[in-house]
Order: C-alpha cells, then structure tokens, then sequence
C-alpha cells in the first residue's frame, strides 16, 4: 500500500490554524488535493449510477491491506455506494492535509482518525457529530462499546468519533522460555505477576533462560514508545494528569518521578537493554533472546510470522490499578461545507457494515471497539488475541489537549526531556520537571485550530 507524499510535507509538526488555512489560500490548496494531488489505493471508482464516497487513512503495511479488504467486501456487499480510498503518511502530513481540506471546502466524506487526536480539532469545527439516532438505525449503539472507548470520542457533550478499535500497550511472552523458567500457570498461560519486585525476579529468570535478556523493550529515539510505558505506570498508580487550558499541568509529581526511576531500573543490561530502539527489540523478541516484550498491539503480525511460541495479556499490574495506555482508529465526519444528504447517510451504512466485519482487523492484533464482535465465537477462538481482550476495559488514552496525542510533539517533548533520565545521565526529578515546564507553556497558548 503506497503511502503518499505531497504538498504539504514540510509543514511543521503542529496543529494548524483553520482562520490561517482559510487566509492563506487553504480553499485552493485542499481543491488540488481533492482534484488528484494525493491519488486514491486500491479499488475501482465503482459502477457508473453509485455514489462515490471518499475515505482518507492513515493504515499502511498490514493494516492497510486488512483495511483495503474491508472495503472491497462493503463494496462487494451493495450498490449503493462505492467507497474510494486515499491512503496518506502516518502523522503530522496527515493531520495537516485532513485540516487543509477541511477548512478548505472539500474535505473526504469519512477519515480515519486516532481518538486522542480529536478533541484538537472539534473544537475548531473541522469535524461533524455523529447523529446517534441513524446510527443506531444501522445496529450501532453506544452499549456496543466498552465504556472508557465510547466516552473518549465524546467532546463537549457531542459524539465526534467512532472507534473502530483499541490498541493497547501489552505483553506478548514466549510460552517456551516462560514454562523453562517455571512461569506459567495450569492453565498454561503467565502466572499472575504480584507487583514490581515479582516482575523484576521473573525478568531474571527469563534471562538465564535465553541468555540475553528477559524483557525487550525498545525506546531510543522513540518518544511515543517512552509514554506509552510512563503512561502505563503512572495510571497503575491510580494517579491522574490533568491539562486544561490557561492553568498549569495537575499531575502527581511523586508519582511520576518514581515510575521513572522504576522503569531506569528495568534497563540494566540485564532484564532489558539499557539502550535499545523499538526495531532492536522487536528483533530481539522474534529471535527468541528474550522472554516478554513490552509494546504495541499491531507489533502480534510479527511475531506470528516470525514463529514465535507466544501468548499475550494485558499489561500486569505492578502498582495496584490495572491500567493500560491506549489509543484507537477511529471513525471521523470531516466538516462539510455543502453536505450532501445522500453521501452522508451511506457514509453511516459504510462505517455500520465495516464495525460488523471487524472480526478480520482483529487478525491484525486490534482489539475491535465494536463488542458483538469481542462476544463472538470466532473472536474468542482467535488466540493470543482473545487473551488480551480485557485490556479495552483498562485502557487510558493521553490527557486531553490541544497539543497531545498520537503523532502529535507532545510525546517528541517527553522524548527530548525523559530520554536522558533512561540513559541514566539525568535526575528522573528533573527531567520530569523540564518537561512540564514545556507542558505549561503549551497550555498557556490557545487552541491554534
């Protein structure tokens, strides 16, 4: 699946203005991205008499394949409509170019979004709520989403994304380092792991097992591999972060700085790599020199192929609160400046009919948001995957702000600030202040969209 690159590629990895957009020429620029600039993946324009609906995301590699069969199976399924597929990068290009388009005029008729990307740009009037009645209309209804998921694409009072998934942090381990070192339960998954300390011990006894390490766990350069694992933690701790705009950050300092310091301690050259990036451990994990592996949802591709003896679960609970960071894909209404009744009604037929058939994203690793699905016989045959399921009712997205998210800087700016604290050249007290300190000046600024 090809991923494009174009106009607005070096715009800077930030929000952008919609006032700006509109006065800098956006209506024209988003008039060539719909003309052609960016082209469609996969499929045929469709049967001449279908209506044409335009889906932009951001799934690319296995996701995306698993995405583009999805949609030939809704097109396969009716002749009502035809949905055509543009595929952009992941990040920053993506929620610029959605932006320009948006404000602009001429935006797709559905996008893809991750959930905590959102309540960045509702606000602005980039995006249309979800009418809940039609919705339901086509058997989708908030009771067929785990609480925390549905409640997330609510802002200020309205329903601006349905999610398609979760996808949580979680541990995937090798079933055959774990029974070596005398780890795994009758039932013959992980026995439960009783806190910190316990965790630490079995990382060591995997660790003499493979004879590298126990945990893989990569994070070099990568600032949204740091808070996923910060993240985790610090929400295990029942600690909260709040942000709201024109205060300063509310977080538990003492929290913070001792999940740091935890996870310092984790890379010891020993239960995990003092200095490994995120492709380090992949490699390591599939190459069976370790026993866990700490990461991503979507990572359980790999791992299959790569034929490793494997089971999954949510995180464990270190710290007294179960508790997992998560973000999700999720389904957006990108504003329409002359709505289309027609289109928007089968957009709805669309987003209904892929939620029912997500049994098949589910195989990509993805913790369908829709429940029928997870209630499923076919759902729960599907292993690890149905062994992590639980995971949707722990998850904890970022704080919500203008600025956070994934793909967004604010977890580059965890990165600039935390990374150190990992390498062990700085205090995790003062890393984690300098990075709040960033965090309060961001919240001093308003909404730039």
């Amino acid at each position: 699946m090809k991923q494009h690159k174009g106009l607005f590629e070096e715009l800077p990895n930030r929000a952008v203005s919609r006032r700006q957009v509109l006065k800098g020429g956006g209506a024209a620029l988003a008039g060539l991205l719909a003309a052609g600039a960016l082209s469609g993946c996969g499929g045929s324009a469709g049967a001449a008499g279908e209506q044409q609906l335009r889906f932009w995301h951001l799934l690319s590699g296995g996701d995306g394949i698993k995405m583009q069969a999805m949609i030939d199976a809704v097109n396969a399924s009716q002749a009502g409509f035809h949905v055509n597929p543009t595929v952009l990068a992941w990040g920053a290009p993506y929620y610029t170019k959605l932006a320009m388009a948006s404000a602009g005029g001429r935006p797709p008729e559905v996008a893809i979004m991750h959930a905590t990307r959102v309540v960045g740009y509702a606000p602005g009037g980039l995006l249309d709520p979800w009418d809940l009645d039609l919705l339901a209309h086509h058997g989708v209804t908030k009771e067929d989403f785990a609480p925390r998921i549905w409640e997330n694409g609510i802002v200020d009072g309205k329903s601006f994304s349905i999610a398609l998934d979760s996808h949580p942090f979680i541990m995937m381990y090798n079933t055959k380092v774990a029974r070596q070192a005398g780890a795994l339960a009758p039932n013959g998954q992980l026995a439960a792991i009783t806190g910190p300390d316990r965790f630490k011990e079995l990382a060591m006894e995997m660790a003499k097992v493979t004879g590298k390490h126990g945990l893989s766990y990569g994070y070099l350069g990568d600032g949204a591999q740091m808070w996923r694992m910060f993240y985790t933690l610090y929400k295990q701790h029942g600690a909260t972060m709040d942000l709201v705009q024109g205060s300063k950050a509310k977080v538990d300092r003492d929290v913070a700085v001792d999940v740091l310091e935890f996870i310092t301690s984790l890379l010891d050259d020993k239960i995990t790599a003092r200095s490994g990036d995120g492709g380090t451990a992949i490699a390591e994990f599939a190459g069976q020199g370790s026993g866990m592996f700490f990461s991503g949802v979507w990572e359980l591709p790999t791992m299959k192929t790569a034929g490793v003896p494997l089971d999954a679960m949510p995180i464990p609970t270190l710290f007294g609160t179960p508790a997992a960071y998560a973000d999700s894909h999720a389904f957006v209404l990108p504003h329409q400046l002359n709505l289309d009744e027609t289109k928007r009604a089968d957009v709805y037929k669309f987003v209904a009919a892929i939620l029912k058939g997500s049994l098949s994203w589910a195989q990509a690793g993805h913790i369908p948001a829709f429940k029928p699905v997870v209630r499923s016989a076919a759902y729960k045959a599907l292993r690890p995957q149905a062994h992590y399921a639980g995971a949707a009712d722990i998850i904890n997205y970022d704080p919500r702000a203008w600025f956070t998210g994934s793909g967004s800087d604010f977890q580059s700016y965890f990165a600039e600030n935390i990374q150190n604290v990992f390498l062990g050249r700085t205090k995790a007290a003062d890393g984690w202040d300098a990075f709040i300190k960033r965090v309060d000046t961001l919240l001093s600024k308003p909404n730039p969209v």
